[in-house]
């Protein structure tokens, strides 16, 4: 059942994924994800051989910061956050994963430990690779080293672009693109009741993403709300005017 607009509540089972994972459902993840899509059937069936599959359950942290790099984790299905440690000891929110996402790439090809913590966001389930067995699938696959390359340089270009972007750009806009780049990668079209945000994030997270404080996301949320922008609830947020978010998005500091 769905909720209609101005409601405050949306029903869990909405946004809670399964986190069984049959092998159908693996091989399809593999041949979907940006790592491993170059490869064909029988090589993709090699790779997975090769994953360990794990189910966690909301709220458990598949690595922390600082424990050793020794396993890439891929997204099967559910959501994953990445968090970062602040010098006082708090989280952020950095990134939001969906399904085909790789994390702890920076740890097991560049550090000996990883950077961020890894938490499901929702029931989830991950395909692991040892660092020795991942390796070996570069070695055989030029192909896909190309790929890892490719992508772990988009990760950190972005990631830049956004460090540079905070002093430039207003808290609406980098809030309004916070939630069109969650849209286009985790939301659901509900017709005439937006996009809804298939994660359940809390305000705390959102402005780790945005860069701000959960003070201002709440104003700005509150503010959109009135205006018919957006409509949200506890932990979640449906986009209903997206036009207009991403005219906000260009908005720069004066």
């Amino acid at each position: 059942m769905t909720s209609p607009v101005g409601r405050r509540t949306i029903p869990v089972r909405e946004i809670r994924i399964p986190h069984s994972c049959p092998r159908p459902a693996r091989l399809s993840v593999l041949a979907g994800s940006e790592w491993f899509g170059c490869l064909d059937g029988q090589e993709l069936a090699e790779v997975e051989s090769l994953m360990i599959r794990r189910a966690w359950t909301a709220g458990d942290r598949l690595f922390h910061a600082g424990d050793e790099a020794d396993a890439l984790f891929m997204v099967a299905r559910g959501r994953v956050k990445l968090q970062q440690v602040r010098p006082d000891g708090s989280e952020v929110v950095t990134d939001v994963l969906a399904p085909g996402e790789v994390c702890g790439a920076l740890g097991i090809l560049a550090r000996p430990f990883q950077r961020h913590t890894a938490e499901a966001l929702v029931d989830t389930c991950t395909l692991g690779i040892r660092q020795s067995d991942l390796r070996r699938v570069l070695t055989e696959h030029p192909q896909v080293a190309l790929h890892v390359i490719d992508q772990v340089s988009a990760r950190l270009a972005r990631a830049e672009s956004l460090i540079g972007a905070q002093a430039t750009r207003t808290v609406p806009a980098r809030l309004a693109t916070t939630l069109l780049r969650l849209a286009a990668k985790l939301g659901r079209e509900r017709g005439a009741q937006g996009v809804l945000l298939e994660v359940p994030l809390s305000r705390a997270d959102l402005a780790g993403l945005a860069r701000s404080t959960p003070e201002s996301v709440s104003r700005v949320l509150s503010r959109w709300k009135e205006e018919g922008l957006i409509d949200s609830g506890r932990r979640w947020v449906s986009l209903l005017d997206r036009a207009r978010l991403e005219r906000i998005a260009q908005e720069q500091e004066i």
